[in-house]
């Protein structure tokens, strides 16, 4: 596999993995005790970590990075294997 191929798979990584990461561990004001800010959304995240998002992000692509690699690399599993419907 060339390198520009892997970091562009390895960024679609990284970038879907932030819909995964994101939802955990966010608290609205209402659940954490304190005052909402006027016009606040009563949804608003009230302690968002962006740098926790981001090892988070980094480290469950690296993850998957590395099992789609190993998959690449020693073929377990095959496009032959994931049709649903085999022609007669």
């Amino acid at each position: 596999m060339n390198w520009k191929s892997a970091l562009a798979i390895y960024v679609l990584f990284w970038v879907m993995s932030a819909f995964v990461i994101l939802p955990f561990g966010v608290k609205t004001p209402d659940e954490l005790g304190i005052e909402k800010t006027p016009g606040q959304v009563e949804s608003a995240p009230a302690n968002f970590r962006p740098k926790r998002v981001l090892v988070g992000m980094t480290i469950l692509a690296t993850f998957l990075f590395g099992l789609f690699y190993a998959n690449y690399t020693y073929g377990w599993l095959g496009i032959d294997q994931l049709t649903l419907f085999k022609p007669a």
